[in-house]
């Protein structure tokens, strides 16, 4: 995983194996996951687009093209693979405000 993912892949795993990757699921199906970062911060992922709201993931993959991913993003795909996700049903309200509160603290 090292030679693949370079740094991320260590940090990855230790939040896999932290049960940091929560999968929040609605009952229409629609599917994000949040992960609780090493800082204590929620970051919002989406497996779908491949995408993280994280710092890491705008710079070094979004701007700059230094990596595929960020340690968040490998930890969904490693807790999916594992079956290691926690699973959290939510409202379809609950979800939307889940999205705004990410657009919000965006923009």
């Amino acid at each position: 995983l090292k030679f693949i993912f370079g740094p991320s892949a260590v940090p990855a795993l230790d939040l896999v194996d932290q049960r940091s990757v929560t999968r929040v699921r609605s009952p229409s199906g629609r599917t994000l996951y949040q992960v609780l970062g090493s800082s204590g911060k929620l970051y919002t992922c989406y497996s779908s687009c491949h995408f993280c709201t994280c710092p890491a993931f705008g710079f070094s993959v979004l701007q700059r093209s230094e990596s595929l991913l960020c340690k968040h993003i490998l930890a969904v795909y490693l807790s999916q693979a594992m079956g290691a996700c926690q699973e959290l049903s939510v409202s379809e309200e609950q979800l939307t405000n889940i999205l705004l509160a990410e657009e919000e603290d965006e923009g």
